[in-house]
């Protein structure tokens, strides 16, 4: 079974057993505010592990049609050089097996040159053999290309395919989400916890950091939206991206691919701008100094700064 599937497989199992526990009519017992919370909190991390998967096939998907866009650009000139190329050996063979003698043979070759028609033929022969000799390299090197053309073909629809599945079950966690949503509603007045943008001092931070830790600061209150990276919302990923790319550095929108991006740290090192990893590389936020990340916590949550150990840290990195 793929990875793929086996996510899926989880997903719908979880979404059946939220299904099963939420009262389907309102003869049941209403659940307590704190079991309403549990069960929000439950889906909101089995989603997530879906969004961040869909995140991260996208990063692949896009590397592919990268890829296969730098293989096509590279084919143009491969072909006109090969038509090119053939085209001068055609008329080379042609010249030299065409009757009329040693004027038809000199319409080929350079004027004014001295030597027998021997020689001359010899030389004709030698820039045939050389043209030739370019064609199969051009050949050799188009079969190359196209064999890898076909490959990022293969590659992109699956990683499409796989993205429309992770779609499939994304669709289900939602739905069961939006079931307790509408519990925690009734429970709460609001089934989101809408945040307030930050009016507080910001720590003086120097060079790139400095730019994404602001940035950071200036997303606290925006919702979190799933595979977002702003500016109207933040996903986990997102949002470290985000902060980063206002410093001027890329990072890939998945935290695990950002695990794979940073130089490792010890928790001893961490400065404002590195970034924390949390839940087996499913969750990931900015630290901002004073024991504080900034991050998208979650569905009906909006970017906010908490504990870096809200959550047991996975590990630490440096955005090189």
């Amino acid at each position: 079974m793929s990875p793929v599937r086996m996510l899926l497989r989880a997903v719908v199992l979880t979404g059946i057993t939220i299904g099963l526990v939420v009262p389907a009519t309102g003869a049941a017992a209403e659940p307590s505010v704190s079991e309403l919370t549990q069960r929000i909190n439950k889906s909101s991390a089995e989603l997530e592990k879906v969004v961040e998967s869909y995140n991260k096939l996208n990063e692949e998907i896009k590397a592919t049609k990268a890829a296969k866009t730098a293989v096509e650009a590279k084919l143009g000139p491969l072909q006109e050089q090969l038509a090119q190329t053939e085209g001068e050996v055609g008329t080379i063979a042609a010249r030299a097996y065409k009757s009329g003698g040693l004027d038809m043979v000199q319409a080929v070759l350079t004027a004014g040159e001295t030597g027998s028609l021997v020689d001359r033929l010899g030389t004709l022969e030698q820039l045939a053999r050389e043209r030739q000799s370019r064609v199969s390299g051009f050949t050799t090197t188009q079969r190359e290309y196209l064999d890898e053309q076909a490959r990022l073909d293969a590659a992109l629809a699956r990683e499409t395919a796989q993205a429309k599945e992770l779609e499939t079950g994304k669709k289900k966690i939602e739905a069961d989400l939006k079931k307790l949503y509408e519990m925690r509603e009734r429970a709460y007045g609001s089934a989101t916890n809408p945040g307030s943008s930050y009016s507080g001092s910001i720590p003086s931070v120097s060079g790139q950091a400095g730019v994404a830790v602001r940035f950071a600061y200036g997303a606290i209150g925006k919702p979190y939206v799933w595979a977002a990276a702003g500016p109207n919302g933040y996903d986990c990923s997102g949002l470290t991206l985000a902060a980063w790319r206002a410093a001027g550095k890329s990072l890939p929108h998945n935290a695990a691919m950002q695990w794979d991006r940073v130089a490792k740290i010890s928790r001893g090192a961490l400065q404002p701008g590195d970034l924390v990893f949390y839940s087996n590389l499913g969750h990931v936020g900015i630290f901002v100094g004073s024991g504080k990340v900034i991050h998208a916590p979650t569905f009906g949550e909006s970017v906010k700064i908490s504990s870096v150990d809200m959550m047991p840290p996975y590990g630490y990195g440096r955005v090189r």
